[in-house]
């Protein structure tokens, strides 16, 4: 049900954001920014840990026609077969390396710099093997509307290490993987049985939803 509720509270902020932007009437646009201050009002209650500012900050950071965020993930695997993971020092658990799409990037580059900046080697984007809708898919409830680009790529220079985000990095088999702690908002274990699925066929499929 609380999955549910967050995907419901996304729809209303989305249509709180483009009627605010697209609506002409001036009582409209007051009914609109009613609705936004509802919706935050809602995301309090449904959400007790998170401030409001960071509330605000969500639903007011954006502005016209309102779309899913782009997350995008890095697949790497070294010679031995074991795929590459990051711990982020945000919640001390382990996910792919990767994050939010930053404008200027193509998806491919956002993969190579996430890589270098999150686990310290250089890649080269490959190919695409994923994109999720987050909210059909076993994640955590969210604020945010959330597709998931996964892409493949392949280590080209340099010793893994952490960054400025992560405080650990390293290979894991999948077996392996199923005994760390994931940080779930990120990456789940339906992703990796994919990511490792892709990774043994010789002819690979898009996943898309």
């Amino acid at each position: 049900m609380e999955k549910e509720l967050s995907i419901l509270l996304t729809k209303l902020q989305g249509i709180a954001q483009t009627g605010k932007r697209y609506g002409k009437d001036v009582f409209d646009q007051e009914r609109y920014e009613e609705l936004s201050q509802v919706t935050k009002q809602l995301m309090a209650c449904l959400y007790p840990t998170v401030t409001k500012r960071e509330i605000e900050i969500l639903v007011d950071r954006d502005e016209g026609y309102a779309t899913p965020k782009v997350d995008v993930r890095a697949v790497v695997f070294n010679q031995e077969g074991k795929l590459l993971l990051v711990k982020e020092k945000s919640d001390h658990s382990w996910a792919l390396p990767g994050g939010w799409a930053d404008i200027g990037y193509s998806p491919k580059e956002i993969a190579e710099k996430e890589t270098l900046e999150e686990a310290g080697i250089t890649v080269k984007a490959k190919r695409l093997i994923a994109v999720l809708d987050k909210a059909k898919h076993p994640y955590p409830p969210a604020l945010t509307y959330v597709y998931k680009f996964f892409i493949r790529c392949e280590p080209l220079a340099g010793t893994i290490q952490t960054g400025i985000e992560t405080s650990d990095v390293g290979y894991f088999s999948l077996s392996e993987i199923y005994t760390l702690s994931l940080s779930k908002e990120r990456t789940i274990m339906e992703n990796y049985q994919m990511i490792f699925a892709d990774y043994q066929k010789e002819k690979n499929e898009i996943v898309c939803d």
